[in-house]
């Protein structure tokens, strides 16, 4: 890799730390050396068949709000000017090298030779057609704010660009890095922007070949791909609803990837002949939200009382089996911007009963809890509902299938929700500017809907602050703030999870939760 960073040693030093914190430390056990014995015995070609519990909700990278979505998309038909390796280092991708010209100014080198799969030359044009759609207020992209920094994209020749920023952002080659920072083709954005919902057209080492909505999703090999090719032949993506059959059809060989594992059946995973369990520390936090803006939640001795009555510990234990850690924020230990220093409310029945009483609600309060149909999330649910009746709460379960799930979060129709947060770029801002700036309700994340004036600000100084204690100073007042003001109940660190048969190598997953399969091989 080419970096000429020279000329701020503070900024440096802070891109520096950023892409070196965060490692992905994938277990040692049975998914490596499977991946190891398998090699030997590879061959070429052949069909991937990943199962997975639902469907994407849309494919365009600029109004994709969700992980599993962009699994379909990201490094495989999209690709990223840099890419994170699986020590979440940032990397060379469509970009060989990069210059900060000065705080507000980074040049970047473009690779040549790179077509989109229409045949579109990939070039500083296309790169500038990207970033101008996605940050123009009229295409109402939810991805917006998180580069929103861009004041213009500078075309200075065919393969040299120029990002002139607003302010100094450290953390830009992280979030270009994210599925947000994916170039599209700009022939498909000039003539039909609206198919990229359904079919998207990147520059990556897999073709889009046909989505059967509620069905599976496949691409094709790109025979003409620029990089190293992928060794499989096709990729299919199939939405497999129960838990069961998904684990069943690893264990037969009908299936072989599925990344959303049951935690209640890890035992029989490591136990088998025929399947390898996958497991790796993720970014992600997975949490209890209040929707702020409805009543009764808007009253913060609601939610107080709430938080006091959630103990969550059984929750880590009996739902999740242990796998992940208990949260105390919504910032995960492994994202620059973590503090050990802030806590969510303690466990404390007494104090719950005597907020809801304060607030008019000694009686009986009725609230609905939706999630969506991810069995461990429904089981949580079902642990909630039970605890909560012990402070005279009443909570209806609602279920969804995921795409509705979304859709009504993000239209503010829900009372309280199971919630995560998938960090794509390992920095605080993904999380702070996202989940709780005000200018984020609704899809781009804040389905809080939670607006605080000082929150703002303190969010908006800390994408700014080159200086690293500074800005861990600025998040800590931030979540210590939120945590105050209830508008959350900090659940679980997550543990990303993986289970093939035993007859795939080269799958990983990074520490975002993406599957990474340009390295597959078959057996």
């Amino acid at each position: 890799m080419v970096e000429r960073l020279q000329k701020k040693n503070i900024l440096i030093g802070f891109i520096v730390l950023v892409l070196t914190l965060f490692t992905a430390c994938s277990t040692q056990s049975n998914s490596e050396s499977a991946n190891a014995e398998n090699e030997d015995t590879a061959k070429e070609g052949g069909t991937l068949s990943v199962v997975r519990l639902s469907d994407a909700t849309k494919l365009d990278p600029h109004f994709i709000t969700d992980i599993p979505s962009a699994n379909i998309t990201y490094q495989k038909v999209y690709e990223t000017l840099v890419v994170p390796d699986k020590d979440f280092k940032i990397q060379p991708l469509l970009a060989t090298e990069w210059e900060v010209i000065n705080e507000t100014t980074w040049e970047f080198k473009l690779r040549e030779g790179v077509k989109f799969h229409d045949g579109t030359p990939f070039n500083a044009e296309a790169v500038k057609t990207t970033f101008d759609r996605l940050l123009d207020p009229k295409t109402e992209s939810p991805q917006r704010e998180k580069l929103s920094m861009i004041n213009e994209v500078k075309i200075v020749d065919d393969y040299t660009v120029q990002l002139l920023l607003d302010y100094p952002y450290a953390p830009l080659l992280s979030i270009l890095a994210s599925q947000e920072g994916s170039i599209i083709s700009p022939k498909v954005l000039k003539e039909n922007p609206d198919q990229l919902m359904d079919h998207p057209v990147g520059t990556g080492p897999f073709l889009f070949e046909h989505w059967k909505s509620g069905q599976e999703i496949s691409l094709n090999k790109n025979k003409d791909y620029w990089g190293e090719k992928p060794s499989l032949d096709r990729v299919v993506f199939k939405v497999v609803p129960e838990d069961a059959t998904r684990l069943a059809m690893i264990e037969t060989g009908e299936a072989h990837i599925n990344d959303q594992v049951p935690v209640t059946e890890l035992d029989r995973i490591v136990a088998s002949d025929s399947m390898g369990l996958y497991r790796t520390e993720g970014l992600a936090v997975e949490y209890i939200g209040f929707n702020t803006s409805k009543k009764p939640l808007d009253d913060i001795r609601v939610r107080k009382a709430i938080s006091h009555a959630i103990e969550r510990d059984s929750i880590i234990k009996g739902v999740y089996n242990d796998v992940g850690t208990l949260a105390n924020s919504a910032m995960s230990p492994k994202v620059f911007g973590y503090s050990e220093n802030v806590a969510p409310f303690d466990y404390d029945l007494n104090e719950a009963k005597k907020l809801l009483k304060e607030a008019g609600f000694e009686d009986n309060l009725n609230l609905t809890l939706l999630t969506n149909d991810r069995k461990e999330r429904i089981n949580m649910a079902e642990v909630i509902q039970s605890q909560l009746k012990g402070i005279g709460v009443n909570i209806e379960i609602q279920v969804m299938e995921y795409g509705s799930y979304i859709d009504t979060i993000d239209k503010s129709d829900h009372d309280l929700f199971i919630g995560g947060w998938g960090n794509a770029t390992g920095d605080g801002d993904y999380n702070q500017y996202n989940l709780f700036h005000s200018d984020s309700q609704g899809s781009p994340g804040n389905h809080f809907y939670y607006s605080n004036p000082d929150v703002d600000q303190l969010i908006e100084a800390a994408r700014q602050e080159t200086n690293n204690d500074k800005r861990l100073a600025l998040y800590e007042e931030a979540m210590e703030i939120e945590l105050d003001e209830a508008v959350y109940v900090p659940i679980r660190n997550y543990e990303h999870l993986a289970v093939h048969s035993k007859t795939v190598s080269g799958m990983w997953l990074n520490a975002a939760n993406y599957l990474m399969i340009n390295e597959v091989k078959l057996k």
